[in-house]
């Protein structure tokens, strides 16, 4: 007995059959693939070619919705790096961080650290979280980073920089800040699981922990004897 195998096998081997037999194309019935109806192999031929289309349509569809995206996301990290290279200190530039993050991309949850840097010098004596002390392990950590971290698990040193909040926070994306040296820390967060997840793509973090350090480097340098403090274990 021939096997349906053999028999789509020899289809494929003999592409002249149904040419050469063309009044069984006629009488040949499918059966429709959504009305439950018998229909002729042109009409199953077409159906299909019109299910191509519609895949390919919502694959398009799918990649204008990416660039448009991409592009919101684009004009976003202008307006920032613009806004970035206008601050005058190191206190506004923070200040300026933390509102564009929340305004513009709709993070309402930063929390940054700094710690040494290359340029010799006292400390900052600023009242502020980002020069608060933190853990040799904290350090090492940003220091091994090649890329962002985005997921639900951070270091429970990080998740206390949030405080209060830190309870609500399901997501994390942990970019690592460095120029020539290690600068330090920069965490969103997000009371969304989904907001930051660990396939998610890291350019734009990447992007930004790069304008946030040069930016950092900048205020620095024109600021003699400004180096944040050093952490202790």
């Amino acid at each position: 007995m021939t096997t349906p195998e053999e028999v789509a096998q020899y289809l494929q081997d003999h592409p002249q059959f149904f040419e050469e037999n063309s009044d069984l194309v006629e009488s040949l019935r499918f059966p429709h693939p959504y009305q439950g109806r018998a229909i002729s192999i042109n009409e199953r031929q077409v159906e299909m070619l019109r299910e191509k289309n519609r895949l390919l349509q919502r694959r398009l569809q799918e990649l204008v919705d990416v660039g448009e995206r991409n592009d919101v996301i684009g004009n976003k990290i202008h307006r920032l790096t613009v806004a970035l290279l206008g601050f005058d200190s190191l206190t506004e530039m923070l200040h300026g961080l933390q509102y564009h993050l929340c305004e513009d991309f709709s993070i309402p949850y930063v929390a940054l650290r700094l710690w040494q840097t290359d340029e010799p010098g006292g400390q900052v004596d600023l009242p502020s979280p980002e020069f608060d002390q933190t853990s040799n392990n904290i350090r090492i950590l940003a220091q091994e980073m090649l890329h962002p971290y985005c997921g639900p698990e951070v270091d429970d040193e990080i998740r206390q920089w949030f405080e209060v909040d830190a309870e609500y926070l399901q997501s994390f994306a942990v970019i690592p800040l460095k120029q020539q040296s290690n600068l330090g820390l920069l965490v969103i967060a997000s009371p969304e699981v989904e907001r930051f997840f660990p396939d998610m793509g890291t350019l734009y973090l990447e992007r930004l922990g790069d304008m946030v350090s040069s930016s950092i480097t900048r205020l620095m340098q024109q600021t003699p004897g400004a180096t944040p403090r050093e952490s202790t274990s």
